[in-house]
């Protein structure tokens, strides 16, 4: 999962403990959260439009996926006036904080690794704000020195 830390940071989260994942607004993204996110599952914090971007901590997911109220509401930034409660266009999920990295795992430190060649994040173009990583390519980003 991806954040700019000026808008939420590990460092939040930490300090939150639990929060929902809201205002995904891309389709397939929300699909990979929607469809695939299961309690339990381990999330990597991503740091992106920072120096250096890169995995900045661990969390977990607590909550499964359910409609992203905050697209109901107009007050709120991430509102969306095609979706309402009747049937949600958009939806979220909620992560725990679990712990945060000594140094960031950046990008190119990431792409130094034969193993995660074909990670989802290391794609030229790839964007999404939430992303499926390989219990293989999870594992051996546990496995590194920065955590």
């Amino acid at each position: 999962m991806k954040s700019e830390p000026t808008a939420y940071s590990i460092t939040d989260l930490k300090a939150d403990r639990v929060t929902c994942w809201d205002g995904v607004r891309n389709y397939q993204a929300r699909n990979f959260m929607r469809d695939d996110m299961r309690v339990g599952d381990g999330v990597l914090f991503y740091h992106s439009v920072t120096q250096p971007v890169g995995i900045a901590g661990e969390a977990k997911v607590v909550k499964a996926s359910y409609p992203d109220f905050t697209a109901w509401d107009p007050t709120d930034k991430h509102y969306d006036p095609k979706s309402n409660s009747a049937r949600p266009t958009w939806f979220m999920v909620d992560v725990k904080f679990v712990r945060a990295c000594r140094e960031i795992i950046s990008l190119d430190r990431l792409r130094e690794i034969p193993s995660l060649e074909e990670m989802m994040v290391l794609r030229k173009g790839s964007r999404l704000s939430v992303q499926p990583v390989t219990e293989q390519e999870y594992q051996t980003i546990l496995k590194l020195r920065e955590w």
